[in-house]
């Protein structure tokens, strides 16, 4: 019996793939598009694409498989392992949510597991600053006394390192895990290959899973060139507001709402031709969508609209996003999913010529 999308989801969430080590994923999704009947080929960064022929437009459906990380710094004489963020810039966001949590060095002979660790307890009554978490004031702890016995586990600097809890379900609807971003996209993809038939496509389906979009938006930047594809739709999650301590009047998206079709955020607008599609379709199919901007929040979509690709971006509704904790709901999963397959089984007409 085939997994459920859910069950998918859930399979790539659970899978060790930071920033610039995305190999686990990437070679996950080498074997389960071929085995969907689709022309794998992989781009020297190691972005991988599915090509389906079919007859009107050529549409690239994308999504990125690298998840929030940190690197190795430094390792310490007593084998106390320093970190890095693994992204762009600081790591003051991420400083806020690792402790305690399980921790994954990806070492040379494999994964190495670890904790997330701070000065705690009785001991913080000793710390001037208590409470206070300075930059090199986390670490892994990986259970070993020396440098030595660090190193000969396969540990060094510059070895990617990821939080790692496992997958829930909580209440009737919701999940709740690390690396909702982005293997949500990469799951939605997967089932819409393996579920819509070559022979009911109405387009010239290309997908793609892109490398280092966390720092960047690396692999996109080398996916695409103008005129490789009609118009795009970019997958990620999508950050929300509908939890205590944030307001909806920024950002009016709530978990099970359905997926967000978003017109703006830090470095685009999208285009609203293609956002039109997705919205005509939605109502056609009675499927439920949401309307956003992302300020704060750059997607791979943003690099295909600077490559002249006419994108759309589709947003998943995720709390706690670049968290151990992220949470998504089924329900927008479904509803996803349902949308992919009316695009791209539905009649097409041509973008209208000129800015959207």
């Amino acid at each position: 019996m085939a997994n459920s999308l859910y069950e998918t989801l859930k399979e790539l969430m659970e899978m060790a793939a930071p920033t610039g080590q995305e190999e686990p994923v990437l070679a996950w999704c080498r074997t389960r598009w071929s085995e969907a009947g689709a022309d794998v080929t992989v781009q020297p960064l190691g972005n991988v694409l599915a090509h389906v022929p079919g007859p009107g437009p050529r549409v690239l459906i994308q999504a990125h498989a690298d998840e929030i990380s940190f690197v190795v710094k430094s390792i310490d004489e007593r084998g106390f392992v320093r970190v890095a963020d693994g992204q762009a810039g600081s790591r003051t966001p991420q400083s806020r949510f690792p402790v305690g949590q399980p921790a994954v060095v990806l070492g040379r002979a494999g994964s190495v597991d670890g904790v997330f660790a701070t000065a705690s307890g009785h001991i913080m009554s000793t710390l001037p600053d208590a409470g206070v978490l300075k930059e090199n004031d986390l670490f892994v702890d990986l259970g070993v006394e020396s440098y030595e016995e660090a190193v000969a586990l396969g540990v060094y600097p510059g070895a990617g390192v990821i939080w790692n809890p496992p997958t829930r379900r909580l209440g009737a609807h919701r999940y709740v895990g690390k690396a909702i971003d982005n293997r949500i996209g990469l799951a939605l993809i997967t089932h819409l290959l393996e579920e819509v038939t070559p022979a009911a496509l109405t387009c010239d389906l290309t997908v793609a899973a892109t490398v280092q979009e966390e720092i960047g938006l690396l692999g996109a930047a080398s996916l695409v060139s103008r005129g490789d594809f009609d118009y795009a739709i970019a997958i990620d999650n999508g950050p929300i507001a509908d939890y205590p301590g944030v307001s909806q009047a920024e950002m009016p998206i709530t978990l099970g709402g359905g997926p967000s079709l978003v017109y703006k955020c830090a470095r685009t607008h999208y285009d609203r031709r293609v956002i039109g599609k997705l919205r005509n379709l939605a109502i056609a199919n009675d499927i439920p969508v949401q309307e956003t901007i992302f300020p704060g929040f750059s997607s791979d979509g943003a690099e295909l609209m600077r490559r002249g690709i006419p994108t759309a971006l589709l947003g998943i509704a995720t709390r706690y996003t670049h968290a151990p904790f992220e949470m998504g709901d089924v329900r927008d999963l479904d509803a996803s999913l349902s949308l992919l397959k009316a695009l791209v089984t539905s009649e097409h007409e041509s973008l209208p010529l000129g800015p959207a």
